[in-house]
């Protein structure tokens, strides 16, 4: 996959609509500097940007393989453009996670925007609660990010108890 392709192309699309987006996955975790392996790239963005985003990823090429109130799922035949997944916020999730976006992707002189380590950790949980078989991987990746300096860890918590799985968060803290 073509990454500072494809990452020239989805921010141009969005800047070019007014529509806030942020990086999320292996590239936004990258962004607090772990890295892993990844075949495909994970935006964040305003549910007012899914018709028009769709139409557009279709236009280029894209099957939409899933579609979602919250998320959806692009591939493409061409290896160089990959697939994509994006998920969709709305209202005041949306001003938080795109307001306080703290970290930057940057590649080849391109910086995109990476929400608080915080909201990351959120789209983990809600994501484990949605595919327990993503557990052992995101578990990993939200242990990481809740040692970084400054993460506020009681409304870490908060997600896990929201999601109804506060059991997860004390094992992630007994094994710190």
């Amino acid at each position: 996959m073509d990454f500072a392709r494809i990452l020239k192309t989805i921010a141009a699309f969005f800047r070019e609509g007014n529509y806030p987006f942020a990086l999320i996955g292996a590239f936004g975790l990258h962004a607090y500097g772990l890295s892993r392996a990844t075949r495909d790239l994970d935006f964040a963005t305003d549910i007012a940007a899914q018709e028009e985003l769709i139409s557009f990823l279709e236009s280029i090429g894209y099957e939409t393989l899933h579609r979602s109130a919250g998320y959806s799922t692009h591939f493409h035949e061409d290896a160089s453009f990959g697939r994509l997944d994006f998920v969709y916020v709305s209202g005041d999730t949306s001003r938080r996670l795109f307001g306080e976006a703290k970290g930057r992707f940057e590649m080849d002189g391109l910086e995109i925007p990476v929400p608080r380590p915080e909201h990351l950790i959120a789209m983990k949980v809600q994501a484990i609660k949605n595919d327990p078989s993503r557990t052992l991987q995101d578990m990993a990746d939200i242990g990481f990010l809740l040692g970084l300096p400054g993460v506020n860890e009681a409304g870490v918590r908060k997600s896990f108890e929201n999601a109804g799985m506060l059991e997860l968060y004390e094992e992630i803290k007994r094994r710190k």
